[in-house]
């Protein structure tokens, strides 16, 4: 369908420099990019997730800025049906919409080329990732900690999908806002049962911050539930964005995204300037993914030990227990905070080593030299299973990461036996599990796990 929309209440107003940027007589890059991030907002609950399917889908969509006196308008052209109702675009989509365009606009002009911004440095990276936060009005200086993130698969059963709505239910009933990835699935379940929650405290104003990035928004579109989206440049920045807000992190079943979500803040909290820095982190689901949990559990220990082991707690089929159990270790969260002088909204005391925030390309190359050994701190072992987990999603869900596996093969994964061994048995039964696909899609690996 065809449309133009105005902005409501923010971009109401771009420079000719901010337009020029985006659209140029050649389509550039970083209009390419808008176009594919807004193509996925617009696509929301089309049951899609492959990011190569979407744009071949839909090549004949466009995008443009229309400037007029009174301010900008979008137009849209041959846009997903779905995106209207009786001719007129969904309020929460367009809302998204235009989410996109400041934040690609604002990384373009005031992150990427602003030379105050170091992103060689750690310390550079963290205040590009506050920047972006801060731009997108993510960061609430007058709030006490209540932030709940919530990780998960986008292709989880139905009857994991009701267990997140429940955690999500019992953490809304105790004022919890909720932060996912922003799709489908387990990130979508918290969200859900939080609004029936906030609704009958009524409480007002509640907060479902969706965090993605370019790269898989196409495959995890932003749900309905999202009222607060931002895009960050890459998927480190986007995993920083979730800790560095989070005061809590609640881990529902799911595939390769959420072994790598898992290995990033285990790598994280097992640094020793992290060793007293409380974080509560909960693995949890029905009785039905108590197995699947003993698998993470077992990776967990014959990769990264029993210190890593101690990072988190497991409970399964108690969703009560599950909120008050973040209700308690946010009050642990506050308490240090206040005690360290740290700001609730943003976690500056986090030490985040430079492994976790370089981006990784998941080239043929880059994965086969991983450095899977544990010849290394375990926080850097953590850093390179990330990157491993990180290629398998590519090469799943994200186009160039499906265009590379057509183009030159599976992605080849190698290191120690051990380590080879538990990877190849976890990945294994994310395959058997249906948690690599939407349901209903057959699963051809992306990657071959080299013993």
């Amino acid at each position: 369908m065809d449309a133009q929309i105005t902005p409501d209440g923010h971009l109401e107003v771009l420079s000719k420099a901010e337009v020029a940027r985006l659209w140029d007589t050649s389509h550039g890059s970083l209009y390419q990019l808008f176009r594919s991030c807004a193509l996925a907002v617009l696509n929301c609950g089309s049951g899609l997730d492959d990011g190569k399917e979407l744009l071949e889908r839909y090549k004949s969509f466009d995008i443009r800025i229309v400037q007029r006196e009174r301010g900008i308008k979008l137009e849209v052209k041959a846009a997903p049906a779905s995106a209207f109702v009786d001719g007129v675009m969904i309020k929460g989509i367009q809302e998204h919409l235009f989410a996109v365009l400041r934040d690609i606009l604002f990384i373009d002009g005031e992150i990427l080329k602003n030379a105050h911004i170091n992103l060689d440095t750690t310390e550079g990276v963290t205040d590009a990732v506050f920047h972006i936060l801060r731009n997108a009005n993510l960061l609430k200086p007058q709030i006490s900690p209540n932030l709940v993130v919530c990780w998960g698969g986008h292709s989880i059963s139905g009857h994991e999908y009701d267990y997140t709505k429940l955690v999500g239910y019992h953490l809304g009933l105790r004022g919890m806002d909720i932060c996912t990835g922003c799709g489908p699935g387990a990130m979508k379940g918290p969200m859900k049962g939080a609004a029936v929650g906030h609704a009958k405290q009524r409480i007002e104003n509640s907060r479902y911050l969706g965090v993605s990035e370019p790269g898989i928004i196409a495959a995890e579109a932003p749900n309905p539930i999202v009222n607060d989206l931002v895009i960050l440049p890459d998927i480190e920045k986007r995993l920083e964005a979730f800790v560095r807000m989070g005061h809590a992190i609640v881990v529902f079943p799911g595939g390769a995204g959420t072994a790598e979500e898992i290995l990033y803040l285990l790598g994280i909290l097992l640094h020793p300037d992290n060793a007293q820095l409380p974080f509560p982190l909960i693995f949890t689901g029905p009785a039905s993914a108590a197995d699947y949990f003993k698998q993470i559990d077992q990776f967990i220990a014959t990769t990264l030990g029993s210190e890593a082991q101690s990072k988190y707690q497991i409970i399964i089929d108690d969703p009560v227990e599950v909120a008050r159990q973040v209700q308690a270790g946010i009050k642990t969260v506050r308490a240090y905070r206040k005690e360290h002088g740290d700001a609730y909204y943003f976690n500056w005391l986090l030490k985040i080593d430079r492994e976790f925030q370089h981006p990784f390309a998941p080239t043929h190359e880059n994965m086969r030299g991983l450095a899977l050994h544990k010849n290394q701190p375990a926080h850097l072992l953590a850093a390179h299973l990330r990157r491993a987990f990180s290629g398998v999603v590519a090469g799943n869900v994200k186009d160039q990461g499906i265009r590379a596996i057509e183009q030159f093969g599976h992605f080849e994964i190698c290191g120690d036996p051990e380590i080879m061994h538990a990877m190849d048995i976890l990945l294994d039964s994310f395959v058997k599990q249906s948690r690599m696909k939407l349901p209903g899609k057959a699963y051809i690996p992306c990657y071959k796990v080299i013993r």
